[in-house]
């Protein structure tokens, strides 16, 4: 089972045990605007200057098509999900002179906001260490910036895209997520924009193949666990999708859809649940008093699980071994809470740990089943819980 998330902690990778990765072509890379030449024959003898003539005014012709092909910057995406807003913000670093001379100051002080900050507000922040450096979008070479907030924070949002006059710049949006239909009209009330709307899952999908194959170099975005049960040796490897199909695709939102995967078309939802990320907020905020998805995992890092949860070895008193059940394996979630003393001596770091242990422990059940009944053996975890 893979992982698909950014490294975050420093750690041993054997490069002789990983394969090496094979990035696409940029005519390969889904959502990116493809010029498809015509194929030249070879010049007959005698005329190669003529040809590479001929050759410099395509190239020239072909070079304006592209630019009347790209969209004009800035060039956003977004995913209006039910917890959270995941806007994602490319950085263009090969603009020309001249570029920048008709540049208008609308465009310059949108991109001097976004990528000179790491806060917005009160509630939104730019994740420095998911960045994506010197890749190439749409033949533009630059950067790409995650920033996120709160959904119901989202009005502050377009308020600072009225203040910041983009609509003068853009008149349409490309978003996906249930928030693209439930806050479709107060774009245009509110920041005179428009949505192009995108379905979610195909975006997810997709973007799960273009973020593997942009990212050839540095910490890997898809990564599994090597003896996952061993503290000791538990180590966090790279993992390619070279050849991903079939997979089985876990996307993990303010609820749970697991998709089987055949092709970048060919796909279908097999199940989900109600139990994902936006769970372990809410219940983190009724248990703990905490306020925020940052404080949720801050409390949860802190916290013992086992000191809320029934165990099987506090059933058995060690291990279940006619079911090769061990005792650590959690025999109940939040078991231990029906005593009066154990309630008292658990912490608020405990409840949120135990609360995390609970979903993703759910969530890896029911992906267990689904993986054994579509017989994929790939599985693929993306998303915040």
């Amino acid at each position: 089972m893979a992982s698909n998330g950014h490294q975050r902690d420093d750690e041993s990778i054997d490069e002789d045990e990983t394969p090496t990765k094979q990035p696409r072509s940029d005519r390969e890379m889904p959502g990116c605007f493809r010029y498809e030449p015509d194929n030249e024959a070879a010049a007959p003898a005698g005329r190669a200057t003529s040809h590479r003539q001929t050759s410099n005014s395509t190239a020239r012709l072909r070079s304006d098509s592209v630019k009347k092909t790209r969209p004009p910057f800035p060039w956003f995406g977004m995913d209006i999900g039910g917890t959270l807003v995941k806007l994602v913000y490319f950085e263009p670093k090969d603009i020309t002179a001249e570029e920048e001379q008709e540049e208008v100051e609308n465009l310059k002080s949108i991109r001097r906001y976004l990528t000179s900050n790491i806060a917005y507000g009160k509630t939104g922040i730019r994740d420095v260490h998911l960045e994506l450096q010197d890749l190439t979008l749409c033949g533009r070479k630059g950067n790409l910036h995650f920033i996120r907030f709160p959904t119901h924070d989202l009005p502050a949002f377009l308020q600072m895209g009225r203040n910041k006059h983009f609509s003068s710049l853009h008149t349409t949006l490309c978003a996906t997520g249930g928030g693209a239909y439930k806050f479709e009209a107060d774009f245009h009330t509110m920041a005179d924009l428009q949505l192009h709307k995108l379905d979610e899952l195909e975006c997810l999908i997709r973007g799960v193949l273009y973020i593997d194959s942009v990212v050839s170099s540095g910490p890997s975005e898809c990564y599994y666990f090597e003896n996952p049960t061993d503290p000791e040796r538990c180590i966090q490897k790279p993992y390619t999708l070279e050849n991903p199909y079939p997979l089985l695709l876990v996307n993990i939102g303010s609820g749970v859809s697991i998709l089987a995967v055949y092709s970048e078309s060919n796909y279908k939802r097999v199940t989900g649940t109600s139990l994902g990320g936006g769970t372990f907020l809410g219940l983190c905020c009724l248990l703990t008093g905490c306020s925020s998805f940052e404080e949720a995992l801050e409390m949860a890092s802190e916290g013992e699980s086992t000191k809320v949860d029934k165990l099987v070895r506090d059933i058995y008193g060690g291990d279940y071994e006619r079911f090769g059940l061990p005792g650590w394996a959690v025999a109940s979630s939040f078991g231990n809470m029906m005593s009066k003393e154990k309630r008292e001596s658990v912490s608020k770091e405990d409840l949120a740990r135990a609360t995390l242990v609970t979903i993703t422990n759910n969530i890896g059940s029911i992906t267990r089943m689904c993986a054994l009944n579509e017989n994929i053996e790939r599985v693929v975890f993306v998303g915040t819980s």
